[in-house]
């Protein structure tokens, strides 16, 4: 066996030692897989909130700076702080309502303020988890994360249109970009089903490769503006958004908290059931939590919004099996490089939305598909399958009609604005109530 296929076997392996050469274009795919999703959410905030171009630039290096510290310290865990599995942290969108409320009332000081005490509270969810997991069963979880597969549906077929610069411009779904994102996946999917070896597990970033190549080729869609107008090092400065406190804020912030840890949950369970075979350990889980928390308490200070585990990577995980501890530190020590040479994040941004939607859809199939295979591992008799469907019928049903919310409270709409949250919340209850049922299919 050559010395090149020997580093390739040390990629399946948690402890591997691959060689630079064959882990870095492994952790670059999970950059490239992560990296429009970590900085959208705070130049959402920053346009929202009308922020100085200077503020929106240390946003957005904050984003990319506590993706790499949240991911570092979950792959190496300090005092029960983090998991010690692979895994990609960054900004999530699913705060989003809860931040867009806060920072529309109170301003940009009071989210980091609820963030600061809301990540403190989710510790503690972290600590008992071992006392409550008994609450989150396969069902529960395998709901969540497959919820989170269909929701991220969308997200792709956005990418592949074009994104929200595609629509203000009434270009979205134009040729051009169905092309680009057909090419893509094509040659994502060749590679995945009939390379071998490397290639087979480079699927993505070869399928990005070419699918940039060809927009170059295009002209017109690449632009390169931004990267000669950021600057070549900056780090942000601490508390420089300031902190306020608001009661309701935090209560809100403490409640997306929470709902978060079970995405955590969700994620973390399916990280080890695609890439290890096996379920999470409460200590898995529960140090996921808390290292996600104390980052969100970081994050705070310097300017970075509350991370959690990227479905889109967990579903890369599943899919390539790729689990090399070194890989993932790269990743880590990638996105800190970003933050600090901003040119560099700048750079990768450049990638069209619609390369990054042909390369991406299938990393959502495959979270989708483990979320299955987590719902199967409970017997898929009449009482799961009827609290399942239903959990999911209600979450993507409100989600597909907002309306239907709006005579509530806005702290409501807000919450179960989000499929993930209400097919959460439902097939939870009802796991609780509805009598067990230890029947076969």
């Amino acid at each position: 066996m050559s010395k090149n296929a020997n580093s390739s076997a040390e990629l399946f392996k948690l402890d591997g030692k691959p060689s630079f050469g064959v882990a870095f274009p492994q952790a670059l795919q999970h950059v490239l897989a992560m990296l429009v999703g970590n900085i959208t959410p705070p130049m959402l905030i920053a346009n929202l909130l009308e922020m100085t171009p200077e503020q929106r630039i240390m946003l957005t290096q904050a984003a990319m700076i506590i993706g790499g510290i949240t991911t570092l310290l979950q792959l190496y865990p300090i005092l029960g702080f983090g998991m010690g599995l692979p895994n990609v942290m960054g900004v999530a969108f699913a705060y989003m309502p809860i931040l867009t409320m806060i920072g529309t009332q109170y301003g940009i000081a009071a989210i980091f303020g609820s963030q600061l005490v809301a990540g403190f509270a989710s510790i503690f969810i972290g600590m008992f988890l071992g006392k409550i997991r008994r609450f989150f069963p396969p069902i529960v979880s395998g709901t969540v994360v497959l919820s989170i597969g269909l929701s991220l549906y969308e997200t792709a077929t956005n990418y592949i249109g074009g994104g929200t610069a595609a629509q203000n411009a009434g270009t979205f779904g134009a040729p051009k970009f169905w092309i680009l994102a057909a090419i893509t996946l094509v040659v994502t999917l060749g590679c995945s089903l009939f390379g071998k070896g490397y290639i087979k597990v480079s699927g993505m970033i070869i399928g990005i490769i070419v699918g940039y190549i060809a927009a170059l080729i295009m002209g017109g869609i690449v632009d390169f503006t931004d990267v000669g107008d950021a600057a070549v090092f900056s780090l942000p400065m601490p508390f420089a958004f300031g902190l306020e406190f608001h009661p309701d804020a935090i209560i809100m912030m403490i409640l997306m908290y929470v709902v978060q840890a079970v995405q955590t949950i969700g994620d973390v369970s399916s990280t080890a059931m695609g890439g290890f075979g096996r379920e999470a350990t409460d200590k898995e889980l529960g140090g996921a939590i808390k290292g996600q928390s104390v980052c969100g308490m970081i994050g705070a200070c310097i300017g970075g919004l509350p991370t959690d585990p990227y479905s889109q990577n967990v579903g890369l995980i599943c899919t390539t099996k790729v689990v090399a501890k070194r890989v993932f530190a790269i990743v880590g020590i990638i996105m800190l490089a970003a933050g600090i040479f901003p040119k560099f994040s700048a750079l990768m941004a450049t990638i069209p939305q619609p390369v990054l939607g042909g390369a991406t859809i299938t990393v959502f199939a495959a979270i989708t598909m483990s979320g299955i295979q987590l719902l199967t591992e409970q017997p898929m008799n009449y009482r799961n399958k009827l609290i399942v469907g239903i959990a999911l019928a209600i979450g993507i049903g409100i989600d597909s009609v907002p309306s239907i919310l709006q005579f509530a409270p806005q702290l409501v709409q807000n919450i179960l604005g989000s499929s993930l949250v209400v097919s959460f919340l439902v097939v939870f209850i009802l796991n609780l109530i509805v009598p067990k049922d230890d029947s076969e299919e």
